[in-house]
Formats: C-alpha cells, structure tokens, sequence
C-alpha cells in the first residue's frame, strides 16, 4: 500500500509524540514515558515500516549498549558531588561565597554563571541549579528568584555538560552512524567530524551567551527587586559583559583545541579565577550595592527567606583542600586529552566491541578507560575518601545514595537510546520506506525550507523542554537535525550545532528541572510562574541563535560540510 508523505511523517513522529505528551501534559517522569514511546516505536516500525523482529532487537540492543556509555558518566558525576557533600567539601564551597560582594547582582553572577557553569562542566545532569538555587536564597534571595536565576544561568555551559556528555553521548551516540560516516569528507575523521560539532555548538553561545550574566540580573530586578526595575539590572552591564566574556572566550578556546570535555569546566573554573579577585576589588561594580527589599515586602508565591548559611559555624574543611577533587578532575581531564602526550590514545586501544549485532550489521565499542565516568570521576571520588578522610559510613551513604539516584536514569535513558536506535535503523526493511530519521526530515524540510536554521535551535530546547536533558535532546533530534540538513543541502555541521545549542537553552524551561531546584528551595505548586517567565530569555536567546545560524549557513559558511 501507498502512503503519502505526510501520513508518513505523522506516523514516524508518534513516539515523539507521546513523549512531548506524556511528559509535557500528563507530567509522566522520563522513566515511565520512555518505555511507552520505545513500544510505539517498536509497533510503527514493525506494523508500517516491516522492520524485521531480529533487526529490531538488534537496534534495542545497540541503544542500550550505548545508554551504557552515557550512564557510566552520569554515575561518576553524581558520585563525585555526593562524595563532596558527604565529606563536608560543599558546605566549605557554599561559605566561601559569602564573603565576595554583598550586591546580590553580583553574587548571582558569580554562584549561577561561574560556579554553576564549573558545576555543570564537571557534574551536570541539573547539579549546578540544585546547588545554587539554595545557596542563593541562604545568601538572602527570595526562593523563586533564586529558582528562575539559577536556571537561566545553568544553560550556555549545558552543552558541554558532565564532561561533554550531550555532544559525546548525544549527538554522538544517535550520528555514529555508516551512513554519516560514509559522508564525511576525505581527511575528516568521526572524532574529527565531533570535535566540529562542538566547536559550532560553542561558536553560537559564545555570541549570544556572552551577553547573559546581564540578561539574567535584568530578570533578577524586573521581578523581584522593590522597584520592578530592569534598569537596575542594565546598570552593571560593564561587569555582567566583563563576565560574560571571561567565561566564553576560554569555553570556545576549549572546545577548538581540546574538545567537547573540557569547554565548561574549564571557562567555568578560569572564570571563578578571575571574577572573585575582582569582585573582592569591586572592579567595574557600582558604588551602591543593590539588594532585595525586606523579606516582610515579598509577595507569598516567592517563599520564605532563609539565611541559614550564615548562621552556621564556619566549615572544618579548608577552601582549598575542598576544591582540591575539582581540580584534580580538570587536571586529568586535561592531561588525557591533550593530543601532545598521547594518553588518550593508549587509553582508547583498551576498548571492548560487539560487532555484527545479531547478523545485522550493527557495531558497539566501549572504552571504560576513557570514559570520564570512570576516568577521572570515580577515580577521583576514591581519592578524596583519603583527601578529606572521610568515615567509612559517609563513604557508604554517598555510594548507596549515588545507585538510588540512578535507577530511574538508566531505566529512561535506555528506552530512550533504544527507542532512537529503531527508528534510525528502520532504514533497513521490507516496505521499502526510508528510515523513518529521514521520512520525518524531509517533511520538515519541505515544511520550512530555507528557513531551518532559524527554526533548529527552538527544535533543541523542545527536546530539553521534554525530558528534562540536554543529551537525551540530542539524542532524539541529532540524526533528525542532520537528515534535515542534508535535505536541504545545508550544512550538517552548522545544524548539528543549532541542535547543540539549542538543547542547552531548553534548560531554562525544562519541567524536569524546574520541579527538581524548587524542591531544593523549598517551594512548590509555582513551576508555572518559572515557566512563564523563563520563556522569554529562552526564547531571546533561541532567536538570536537561529538569526546567527541563518547568516552562518547562507552568508558566512555556506560552504561548510
């Protein structure tokens, strides 16, 4: 039977589909979603597509196998920051930021932008918000500004998230395909055609994302200053521009000569380096400090004020040793991946492999040794039991409370690779139909034509906005975004990269998240009033993305592969 094109693309879409549904109206958790939408995959694929059952397992088997990948990162992330709870280090990095600025502009600036970034480069996977959230309402923010600040700042580092995850593990995971690999120009590697990936995605934050320190503390005034005034914000442009760019010059510096690991964690931890000798001097800050009004003025959907850090006894850790499992993980993130001393090489030719998944033609490779996850995070977390001399019990509360955490991760993450995998592989089958990547792309290119690269980056945040991840968002729109683009004849990395980017920028409006940092601050049933006012930074910051995406792929790179 004949199909048309549309009912086709309809068809393709339904997982997707259910997933925006599920989770965005029903507000199902990723873990019960997934497997509903992987089923519909498995159905469509099977029904419409007559994939075989043994070609189906088979693409299962590879999304799982490379869910794997990813989770073995999000374990040693949550490992390591549970670690350095438990061993008191982060309550010793909380006090220390007490003590910088006393105008909260400032000091939204430099726990959401700098140490939020930093968090996000090394952890990810909505750490740095969840910290910086209620370290913000201890230094005296209303608990909904804190919220909504938090979560504007915790996006331009997104995209290199938890050492790189959502471009290694996202677009990564759904393009390491024969098909694009097949097309890649003569000289240019998978690894190469990656790092490529990660350069873009950097490129358009570093224009657009310099200038967010000022939007964020524009929304910090406007909203919940006493005078409603987004002026106040506007006032300290030459600080908030001054951060901005300390941030994102070394973060695009990272990404073109490093790669996708180190772009956030290292602006992140550069920037710290700088602003906090800075702001100690009140260097480019305005004489009058600007502060919140007294917490009796605060309407009631704010929450209540809380200054509980500064009531506390001053940490036993020092500030230094503290950091010290931070730096050591920047430290051998860096000297691993820098091409000169061929580390990472050696540890890459330690790699286990399944291929011909099945019969099927499907390969799977696993480097634990260069996996962040093990190398340098649990690594790390090892070392910092001896470091901060931890009790045995603490050690044990850490590791239990890491695996509670990542059961509904690694349930969602698997359905969610999976139910990728069948659709981009439903290219082989006996209907004759194209994949149903590629039935589904090329009715979006037909639909918007010329106009895709505006539209790309608001592609990516949907995805965020839907599961909650920057990586899981790249992993269900990566291989669309790129069979768009070679519909279109536009290039595939500069759309590839609006996917990057725009998926860090869903962060801000992401339900997931949003119901995650209230809790931390201790409010509920106003996730609406973040959405609402989160959108429009999204949306500023999506738009200029997809203008700068349109004069890339048409004016300035046309020629771009």
């Amino acid at each position: 039977m004949d199909y048309s094109l549309s009912f086709l693309a309809f068809a393709a879409s339904i997982p997707l589909l259910i997933t925006i549904i599920l989770m965005a109206i029903f507000n199902w958790p990723a873990v019960k979603a997934m497997p509903a939408a992987w089923t519909a995959a498995v159905l469509i694929s099977s029904l419409l597509w007559m994939m075989s059952p043994k070609r189906i397992l088979a693409a299962s088997i590879l999304g799982s196998l490379q869910a794997f990948n990813i989770l073995l990162i999000v374990f040693g992330a949550i490992l390591i920051l549970n670690t350095l709870k438990k061993s008191g280090a982060m309550e010793t990095i909380n006090h220390s930021f007490h003590k910088i600025s006393p105008d909260k502009r400032i000091q939204a600036i430099i726990i959401g932008w700098f140490f939020g970034s930093f968090i996000e480069g090394a952890a990810g996977f909505g750490t740095p918000a969840a910290l910086g959230a209620p370290l913000m309402v201890g230094l005296g923010f209303p608990p909904l500004a804190a919220a909504m600040a938090a979560l504007i700042f915790n996006s331009t580092a997104v995209t290199f998230g938890a050492v790189g995850t959502p471009i290694i593990g996202g677009l990564g995971a759904v393009l390491n395909t024969p098909y694009v690999r097949e097309q890649l120009p003569a000289g240019l590697t998978y690894g190469g055609f990656l790092r490529e990936l990660g350069i873009w995605s950097a490129l358009h934050h570093v224009i657009i994302g310099t200038f967010l320190p000022l939007l964020a503390v524009s929304m910090l005034t406007g909203f919940f200053g006493e005078k409603r005034s987004f002026k106040e914000g506007l006032e300290i442009w030459p600080f908030a521009l001054f951060s901005g760019l300390i941030f994102t010059i070394p973060y695009y510096f990272m990404a073109v000569y490093f790669g996708p690991e180190l772009p956030s964690v290292i602006g992140g931890l550069l920037g710290l380096g700088i602003i906090i000798p800075a702001a100690s001097r009140n260097f480019l800050i305005p004489k009058k400090a600007w502060n919140f009004a007294p917490p009796d003025k605060w309407q009631y959907r704010w929450g209540k004020a809380s200054f509980s850090p500064l009531n506390r006894e001053a940490p036993s850790l020092s500030l230094a040793i503290s950091w010290l499992p931070y730096l050591l993980i920047a430290i051998i993130l860096l000297v691993t991946r820098l091409p000169a001393l061929k580390i990472g090489p050696l540890l890459r030719s330690i790699s286990l492999n399944w291929n011909n998944i099945l019969g099927e033609g499907i390969n799977f490779s696993l480097q634990p040794l260069y996996i962040p996850g093990i190398i340098p995070f649990t690594l790390v977390a090892v070392i910092t039991v001896w470091l901060h001399r931890m009790k045995k019990s603490e050690v044990k509360e850490a590791w239990l409370k890491t695996i509670r955490q990542m059961i509904p991760t690694t349930a969602a993450l698997i359905f969610t690779v999976s139910m990728v995998q069948v659709m981009v592989m439903s290219d082989v089958n006996n209907s004759g139909l194209d994949s149903m990547m590629l039935v589904m792309s090329k009715t979006a290119s037909l639909t918007f034509r010329d106009l895709w690269p505006l539209v790309s980056p608001f592609i990516g945040a949907l995805g965020t906005f839907i599961s909650g991840s920057s990586t899981v968002s790249n992993i269900l729109f990566g291989s669309f975004q790129y069979q768009v683009a070679n519909e279109l004849n536009i290039s595939r990395l500069i759309t590839a990269g609006l996917q990057g980017t725009g998926s860090s920028i869903g962060n801000m409006i992401s339900i997931h998240n949003i119901v995650a940092v209230l809790a931390t601050v201790g409010i509920s049933g106003v996730e609406g009033e973040i959405i609402k006012k989160n959108f429009l930074p999204a949306f500023i910051y999506a738009f200029l993305v997809g203008i700068i995406g349109l004069l890339f792929t048409y004016i300035i790179f046309p020629h771009t592969f």
